[in-house]
């Protein structure tokens, strides 16, 4: 029965090795690709392990479609210029992401241009 114990360790193993894998992928990202938009910024999850903005973006036929942006941990964030209340809801920015690769309104920070006149990345200092 000592095979047991060593089987259930492994398969924990296992597991915690594809989570985290998973969770570190950048594959759903055309990073190949830049897309900037015009948006409002409404709500902030400033949370771990990414952070998270939701934008309104209009179209040119006055469409309003919100976005799920994905960014860098709040601690890299922090530490390079960004504090919970940097945005808020209602606040007009110009963002340019990563897109996801199948078409979804969503992507991952390149960099945002935020009301105060700063341009701030996804937690390492903005790509320019």
């Amino acid at each position: 029965m000592k095979i047991m114990p060593k089987l259930a360790i492994a398969a924990v193993l296992l597991l915690s090795f594809t989570v985290a894998h998973a969770h570190h992928s950048f594959a759903m990202f055309d990073l190949g690709k830049d897309v900037t938009v015009e948006a409002v910024i409404k709500e902030v999850q400033f949370t771990n392990p990414h952070v998270w903005l939701q934008i309104l973006v209009t179209d040119e036929k006055g469409v309003e479609t919100e976005w799920s942006i994905e960014s860098g941990a709040p601690g890299m964030m922090m530490r390079n210029g960004w504090k919970p209340s940097t945005l808020k809801p209602g606040d007009k920015v110009t963002l340019t992401m990563h897109p996801l690769r199948n078409g979804n309104p969503g992507g991952s920070l390149v960099r945002v241009k935020v009301p105060d006149g700063r341009t701030l990345g996804p937690g390492a200092p903005p790509a320019n």
